[in-house]
């Protein structure tokens, strides 16, 4: 059996069912990503009035993707093992809690920069579970046929609520005062957890053979990766792109703020919507340039705009009207990274089987998102050592070098494999319906 077929062989949910699950998950990811959005904004802001080190605010940016390099290969085991629901919905829960002893504290005077760390580092281990979870568990809510559909809707609301409203929403919050912002954030992340319990379906996945030990599943879900060359390449691409990301995300507050730009921090969430803004085009223009280019150049355009993201900041003078131009970067960015998602996701869900994409989420993850923390340290470390211009030109140099091993391995022939039509098989009885709040164990 191919890859392509076994990651279809779950049959296809009801279609008033995979309807609500379609709308409950893209209502989901809205107001998730509006509350990690606040959160962006907030703990490094907090941070800022802690302290005026570089290296020490781009901490909590590096403590906010640890987590990925630490415990990313255990998770997507658990996600292969477990109800993938259950497993965002405690997720969610951890989030809620980091963020209220993090107001309790602020409102008692006891916040700290470690305190700080350590709530990034829930808030770190909280989104590997609830990301993995939620790549893994669509081939059990909606049809394949709707897979892409699905993934723009819900990549256009991670886009538009994490960077488009997200972002000013942050802004406004942390201006309004830091405890209605995580305050704010604590009640969404509950609206979240409640949406999850409505989902119907069988979100357990059976496995094809017989468990074996976690180090063992983990090395399969890591051969499985090595073994596909298109896979391995798309992860290795990404590794260097979400490095490029985390530097800027590191040091762009220090540099918007404390440095040349001089934005409030008003100001600063607006320059952080030029990427939502960015990736909410991208979805709707994703679908016509598939057509019209392919996949393959739609995805090139993450490249492009991953080079723009990091090399305007290196080009600009030290001037507050610059922000415009390294907003035009972080707008191309977010263009490019939707196109990119949208396409992965499909190549991913089609070639990878149902009962393997947690594994394969979590090392495709750990090799694509591992270098978050380090680039992000990195790019700390450089604009306190040297200056902004030579943190942000070193990933601009990298980003160039991208380019040849996306234009020999991501081939338009590779990518079609994708599209291929699957032969027709004979539908099978549906898995019994899980309830739409499942009892406690």
């Amino acid at each position: 059996m191919s890859p392509q077929t076994a990651s279809s062989q779950e049959h296809d949910p009801p279609k008033v069912r995979a309807n609500r699950n379609e709308w409950l998950l893209v209502t989901f990811t809205a107001t998730t990503n509006v509350a990690d959005a606040v959160t962006r904004v907030a703990l490094p802001l907090l941070a800022v009035q802690l302290t005026h080190s570089p290296a020490l605010i781009a901490l909590v940016a590096v403590l906010l993707t640890l987590p990925w390099l630490l415990t990313a290969l255990h998770v997507g085991v658990f996600v292969d093992r477990k109800n993938r629901r259950t497993l965002m919905f405690g997720a969610e829960t951890a989030r809620m809690i980091a963020i209220g002893v993090l107001l309790v504290c602020y409102m008692t005077d006891l916040v700290s920069l470690p305190l700080i760390y350590v709530v990034a580092i829930a808030l770190g281990v909280a989104e590997v579970v609830a990301m993995t979870s939620g790549a893994s568990i669509i081939p059990s809510a909606i049809p394949k046929a709707r897979w892409q559909t699905a993934g723009a809707r819900i990549t256009a609301v991670e886009y538009l609520c994490n960077g488009f409203v997200g972002a000013p929403i942050g802004g406004v919050l942390v201006a309004a005062g830091f405890g209605i912002a995580l305050g704010t954030t604590s009640v969404i992340y509950v609206l979240g957890a409640v949406l999850l319990l409505l989902l119907v379906g069988n979100f357990r996945v059976e496995p094809t053979r017989e468990r074996r030990s976690m180090n063992l599943e983990i090395k399969d879900g890591l051969t499985f990766l090595w073994r596909q060359k298109l896979l391995r390449t798309m992860a290795l691409l990404i590794a260097v792109m979400a490095g490029c990301w985390a530097a800027w995300l590191a040091v762009i507050p220090a540099f918007a703020i404390e440095g040349p730009l001089h934005l409030s921090e008003r100001q600063y969430g607006l320059l952080l919507t030029c990427l939502g803004a960015g990736g909410v085009l991208g979805t709707v223009v994703v679908g016509p340039i598939n057509r019209l280019l392919g996949r393959r150049w739609s995805m090139f355009v993450d490249i492009i705009g991953s080079f723009a993201l990091v090399a305007t900041p290196v080009v600009v003078p030290a001037a507050p009207s610059s922000a415009i131009v390294v907003g035009i970067g972080a707008f191309l960015a977010g263009l490019g990274g939707t196109m990119w998602t949208v396409n992965a996701r499909v190549i991913y869900q089609t070639l990878v089987p149902n009962d393997m994409l947690g594994r394969f989420s979590a090392a495709s993850r750990l090799v694509g998102w591992g270098t978050a923390p380090i680039a992000a340290a990195i790019a700390g470390v450089l604009a306190t050592t040297t200056n902004y211009r030579i943190a942000f030109g070193v990933f601009a140099v990298i980003c160039v070098v991208l380019v040849i091993p996306f234009l020999r391995v991501v081939t338009a022939a590779a990518v079609a494999e994708v599209d291929k039509p699957e032969p027709e098989e004979t539908p099978a009885e549906p898995a019994a319906a899980e309830p739409a709040v499942e009892p406690a164990r």
